[in-house]
């Protein structure tokens, strides 16, 4: 028979909460600690980017992997997204530049998921606005739809001191995601940070070639968007890192392309697919 003196109370179970909620507020003050700690080492060490969108993608991915229980994941993830967020902006302030070409109600609120509050929005009517406003900050962020209609208007990016797509959210992919429209973060180009498991492309094929793309494939090649500029095609590829696009460019030649001419315009950390641990966690 259970001793009724041993059962839980709701004023217990609260204490609990109240205990839990204290440590980790105590924690999150100890991690700013530690932020204060490394401005101080990158100053001595002539400074550097706060971004390290190779290490969160890290941090997601273990977060991801190591998440159970009743709490969402969808939670867990902006929490997490917007920690790294603030932080990043307690390091270096920067505001957020959006492509509201498409309408600002979803941009936005996928930018307060993956940025939160702290971090300013600005929108802006098109791409080209966005990557302007990048390229003229100290360290901004800029956000593009993935499939903005607008241009090419990847053709910004193109050059060594141009803004450069540094990450692609949301990094954790699934199909009933909150904030889950897909969208290219650009930056002013990272030298030490930038991870490059996915490499993005400006193709120009003088003189046309559409003809020549409808049945040419290349493995772990993807062409993301297309436009007809006067005569020329122009595309945005994503390659996995070491995949073949010189083969793919000598097969375009071989069909009766004209030498297409290509430009690096960024890259981004490979996505992480959440189904799986979800359809577990549902089960």
């Amino acid at each position: 028979m259970i001793d009724p003196s041993r059962l839980e109370t709701l004023a217990d179970l609260r204490i609990e909460i109240d205990r839990i909620d204290a440590a980790l507020h105590q924690l999150l003050m100890e991690r700013g600690e530690i932020i204060h700690r490394l401005i101080e080492a990158k100053a001595r060490q002539g400074g550097g980017s706060a971004f390290r969108p190779g290490r969160e993608a890290d941090m997601m991915r273990a977060l991801v992997s190591r998440h159970q229980g009743l709490l969402p994941l969808d939670t867990v993830e902006s929490i997490w997204r917007i920690i790294i967020s603030t932080f990043t902006f307690v390091q270096a302030n920067y505001s957020v530049h959006a492509d509201i070409s498409g309408g600002d109600a979803a941009m936005r609120d996928c930018c307060r998921f993956h940025f939160g509050f702290t971090v300013p929005y600005v929108p802006h009517r098109s791409a080209a606005r966005v990557i302007e406003a990048v390229a003229k900050s100290g360290g901004d962020l800029g956000v593009v739809r993935v499939d903005t209609p607008e241009g090419p208007w990847w053709r910004g990016l193109v050059g060594p001191g141009a803004p450069k797509i540094i990450a692609r959210l949301p990094f954790v992919e699934r199909p009933d995601h909150p904030a889950g429209m897909p969208v290219f973060i650009i930056a002013q180009p990272l030298a030490e940070a930038a991870v490059h498991d996915v490499v993005l492309y400006d193709v120009t094929i003088p003189k046309g070639g559409d003809r020549l793309l409808r049945g040419l494939h290349a493995p772990r090649l993807e062409i993301l968007d297309r436009f007809k500029t006067g005569p020329d095609l122009c595309l945005m590829i994503a390659t996995e890192a070491g995949a073949g696009l010189d083969e793919w460019q000598e097969t375009l030649i071989r069909s009766g392309a004209a030498e297409p001419l290509v430009a690096e315009i960024g890259t981004h950390a490979a996505r992480f697919d959440a189904s799986g641990i979800q359809k577990v966690a549902a089960q």
